[in-house]
C-alpha cells in the first residue's frame, strides 16, 4: 500500500519552489528547486509527476500573485484621475516589485513558453483588459484599454531587452501626458 499523498506538504513545497523561481528565475534542473524547498528531486516528482508538471504550478502560483498584486494597482480609484493611477500602476509593475514577474514570464512570451503554459499570451493580455476598461471608461475612452495594455506591454519588452529604465519611464509618462491632455481637450 502506497503512502498517501498529503496536500498541505505538496502546498508547502510549491510556496518555496516559486517564491525560488521569482528570485533566480525558472531553473533548468529540478536541484535548485529541490535545494530551495528542503528536499529531494524524487520527493518533488513524487508530489508534481513531472518536472513539467512543477513547472507549471510554478508558472500557476507566480501567476496568481502577480495578478493579485498587479490589478490591485491598475484599477480605478475613485479618489484621483486615471492617469495617476496608471503612473503608479507602472512604477511597481517595471520596478522592483515587478522584475521577478517580468523575468518569468518573459519567456513564455514566444513560442519557446507555449508547452509549458499553452495559451498563455492570450491569457496574459486578456487578463488586463477589464480594469484598463473600467479604468479608461473614467475617461470617457474605454475603447483606448487596449492602446494602454499595448503600451505597456511593450515597454515592458523594452525595458527586459534594454535594461533602460530612464527611457522608458520616460516614454510611459509621455504617454500618461497624450492621455491626459486628451481627457482635458474632451
Amino acid at each position: 500500500m502506497g503512502r498517501q499523498r498529503q496536500p498541505q506538504i505538496r502546498q508547502r513545497l510549491l510556496v518555496a519552489c516559486t517564491d525560488y523561481s521569482l528570485e533566480h528565475g525558472l531553473p533548468d534542473r529540478l536541484e535548485p528547486l529541490a535545494t530551495a524547498a528542503g528536499t529531494s528531486s524524487r520527493m518533488l516528482i513524487y508530489h508534481f509527476g513531472t518536472r513539467d508538471g512543477l513547472l507549471r504550478e510554478i508558472l500557476g502560483q507566480a501567476r496568481q500573485r502577480q495578478l493579485q498584486a498587479f490589478t490591485d494597482l491598475i484599477c480605478l480609484r475613485p479618489d484621483e484621475p486615471y492617469p495617476i493611477t496608471l503612473a503608479r500602476a507602472w512604477s511597481a509593475i517595471s520596478g522592483p516589485e515587478g522584475a521577478p514577474y517580468l523575468r518569468m514570464f518573459s519567456r513564455l512570451h514566444d513560442t519557446a513558453g507555449e508547452p509549458l503554459w499553452p495559451g498563455f499570451r492570450r491569457t496574459a493580455t486578456t487578463d488586463w483588459l477589464a480594469p484598463l476598461e473600467a479604468g479608461m471608461h473614467s475617461l470617457g475612452r474605454p475603447e483606448l484599454a487596449t492602446v494602454v495594455l499595448a503600451v505597456i506591454r511593450g515597454l515592458l519588452m523594452d525595458l527586459d531587452a534594454t535594461g533602460d529604465v530612464p527611457r522608458t519611464h520616460q516614454a510611459f509618462h509621455d504617454f500618461l501626458s497624450t492621455i491626459d491632455s486628451a481627457r482635458e481637450r474632451a
